[in-house]
């Protein structure tokens, strides 16, 4: 350990990994044997959620701890302010080294630059899986390879570089499996010859569903894109075979792109291990959002729904966590820099609005620990997949969604006032959300006093407009 005796952190992020593309979550469609190894000498969190299902909000969430309404990201289209109080900033003045590799994500130039980082080196916009444009402490070069590999092979070698007698932040972000979900040759031939399943859930109809999910444009058969799957479309196919042929071109490249990460998370691990460093080092992996692998026949996020809502976290720190141990208590995206803070035994500043998960990872989780969360998507019917903006709460039982109907001036949001709806699900009777029954007469009651939670989580995380 170095010598204050504080943690290492190195946080490894990716790009729309799904928690149901994880071999530790119970995947029935890939292998992740070293992302299972995080999770089986470590904490497999089951209820992580992220509080606005896309990228750059989520990020912003990640790095202030603040709701996405505070810290000024609420779209795509909004710029970070890197003046803002940030993780980073925090662990270096309290002596910690601080890197961020990979994707950023947050705008670039002026002050949308990463700030409170000794090292960052970032990728453009989403950046290109191969021999990819990065902005290295504001000067563009272009690198030959793959990301992922690039990533990981730059943040080895600043692990290895780095000053040895302090402890040190890694952020190493993986564009990977972000669309257009381009493998590495290595990877390239990967379930040639298996057809992956089909979810459970790929030919649902929305029937009870309000206009949001029926108008979203994320469906397999009718969005994807030739660039997407690579070759031109089969004329010979149509309907549900159509659905099926462009389900299993989009999938095992997202596939092949996740067996890449997991490759190179092993990298990690065993650089960790040989430098002997492993039992003194929190290691995180997880993704800013989830994603719908087919899920009701979509691919993208964005919409509250379970797939695009849970996030995957898994985390291992030898000194303070029991190896092969669950959760199902919830976590946020606003609470892992608190976490992180906490474990540094620096104190957590008053403006953050996230909780630290040390008591939970040390499974010693109070008896008010949260059982509810506020999400807010903010786009609404944005161009690109026409998503209505909406908020609402998850308990552990239910899930209530507030479709607003308005783009209340948002950049990335469209003027297409619409009339508001609700929609409410059971997730005890209904784990995949196929019955909105919020017009049943018999969750009158439930409505109600979901309601009451629902605004008052609004009101606690000051979310007035």
């Amino acid at each position: 350990m170095s010598e204050n005796n504080k943690p290492n952190i190195v946080f490894i992020m990716s790009d729309d990994h799904a928690a149901h593309a994880m071999s530790c979550y119970g995947s029935r469609i890939n292998e992740t044997p070293n992302l299972d190894r995080i999770a089986n000498e470590g904490m497999r969190f089951d209820n992580c959620f992220c509080t606005n299902s896309i990228c750059a909000p989520s990020r912003a969430a990640i790095l202030t701890g603040t709701y996405n309404h505070k810290n000024g990201v609420k779209t795509l289209g909004d710029r970070f302010d890197s003046r803002q109080p940030t993780i980073q900033k925090i662990l270096k003045e309290n002596d910690y080294q601080t890197a961020l590799i990979g994707k950023w994500h947050l705008g670039s130039g002026g002050n949308a630059d990463p700030t409170g980082f000794d090292y960052w080196n970032v990728f453009p916009n989403q950046g290109d899986y191969h021999d990819p444009t990065m902005i290295e402490m504001g000067e563009e070069k272009v690198y030959k390879g793959y990301a992922t590999d690039l990533v990981t092979d730059m943040s080895i070698d600043w692990m290895e570089n780095r000053d040895k007698s302090k402890p040190f932040m890694l952020m190493c972000h993986h564009k990977a499996p972000h669309r257009p979900w381009d493998p590495d040759e290595k990877h390239m031939h990967m379930y040639e010859d298996v057809d992956i399943p089909e979810p459970e859930t790929f030919h649902d109809d929305y029937e009870t569903r309000e206009y949001p999910a029926k108008e979203a444009k994320m469906r397999i058969e009718r969005d994807l894109r030739v660039r997407d799957v690579k070759m031109e479309i089969p004329e010979n196919l149509s309907g549900a075979e159509l659905k099926s042929w462009y389900y299993q071109r989009y999938i095992k490249d997202y596939l092949r792109c996740v067996a890449s990460i997991d490759d190179n998370v092993g990298r990690m691990l065993d650089y960790l291990d040989e430098e002997g460093i492993a039992e003194d080092t929190i290691i995180v992996y997880t993704s800013d959002q989830g994603f719908f692998l087919g899920d009701h026949g979509w691919y993208d996020k964005r919409f509250m729904y379970e797939e695009s809502l849970r996030m995957p976290f898994i985390i291992r720190y030898p000194a303070a966590i029991r190896p092969g141990s669950t959760t199902k208590d919830f976590a946020l995206n606003v609470d892992f820099p608190e976490t992180f803070l906490d474990y540094a035994g620096i104190e957590i500043p008053a403006f953050m609005q996230g909780t630290s998960l040390r008591p939970v990872l040390e499974e010693k989780t109070p008896e008010d620990w949260q059982d509810s969360m506020y999400y807010r998507y903010w786009e609404h019917m944005s161009s690109e997949h026409q998503v209505a903006a909406h908020y609402g709460i998850r308990t552990h039982q239910y899930k209530l969604i507030y479709y607003y109907g308005e783009a209340l001036g948002c950049a990335d949001a469209v003027d297409d006032p619409r009339e508001p709806v609700w929609e409410l699900f059971d997730l005890e009777k209904d784990p995949y959300e196929l019955k909105n029954v919020y017009h049943d007469p018999s969750y009158n009651e439930v409505i109600k006093n979901l309601k009451d939670e629902l605004y008052a989580l609004k009101e606690k995380v000051d979310d007035v407009e």
